[in-house]
């Protein structure tokens, strides 16, 4: 089908890449409840692994890995390219506003109210700045436009997600509450990163911007991400057995 400047591109989605970022997305979200359990050592000490490792869980594979593949997932007419510096970018911003919100919420050693809202706010606006990072990092013979109540619904959608998931971070006592709350976790950060996909109105332009210095093409980047996340997920199963005897030090709520 021929393409010309002007013409509306007609999105499609990939639904296997759909049901691979919601996998990666749950299972990112329960390692980074394990983590968030035990951001504490015995002897109250904060345990800079665990911290990591939850930023890491939630920012990096829960979020961000989960925005990449769904990325993957948005298919259109005409090739897409990634700004390499912008997607890294996104990246980087969503492991360390996650660690920021997560250490707000309970790394003190007891969960805190007020820094759960404050967290969950910084956590938000992150992830949608993260969101709409990566959507520009795309480089596609077309202009973007936006419609502003879809994004304003994407952050209504994230800010609600945030506070579910730094709250059962540090309130969720067993496994398997933890298991149905990533479920849970994962669900949520897809609708935010679909309902954004959403804001976007792409038309067709006469000729592909010039491409930066550093730049991804699509081949087989999905089946990367997945492949990188999934390893990450396993290095870090390794890191909380060797963690398990240490008991999860829950938070108590501050009164």
């Amino acid at each position: 089908m021929a393409i010309n400047p002007g013409d509306l591109l007609v999105v499609r989605y990939d639904t296997t890449l759909v049901a691979a970022s919601y996998l990666v997305s749950a299972m990112g979200s329960f390692f980074a409840l394990e983590c968030a359990l035990r951001l504490r050592r015995k002897d109250g000490s904060l345990d800079w692994t665990m911290l990591a490792g939850a930023a890491i869980m939630l920012g990096g594979i829960g979020i961000w890995s989960m925005h990449f593949i769904g990325m993957q997932a948005y298919l259109l007419d005409v090739p897409i390219s990634y700004d390499g510096w912008l997607t890294v970018v996104s990246l980087a911003a969503a492991v360390a506003i996650a660690g920021l919100a997560l250490y707000l919420s309970g790394g003190t050693g007891k969960f805190n109210p007020r820094g759960w809202l404050v967290g969950s706010f910084i956590a938000a606006l992150g992830v949608c700045l993260m969101h709409y990072i990566g959507m520009f990092a795309q480089i596609v013979r077309a202009t973007m436009t936006l419609d502003w109540l879809v994004v304003a619904a994407s952050f209504g959608i994230a800010l609600a997600a945030a506070l579910a998931a730094l709250w059962l971070a540090f309130n969720v006592r067993t496994r398997a509450l933890r298991v149905c709350a990533a479920l849970v976790m994962g669900l949520a950060v897809c609708a935010m990163h679909y309902t954004g996909m959403s804001a976007a109105t792409l038309i067709c332009t006469e000729s592909t911007p010039a491409l930066p210095t550093w730049t991804f093409h699509s081949y087989n980047l999905a089946e990367w991400t997945f492949g990188i996340a999934m390893l990450w997920v396993f290095l870090m199963s390794i890191v909380l057995v060797i963690r398990i005897e240490a008991p999860p030090t829950v938070p108590t709520h501050r009164r």
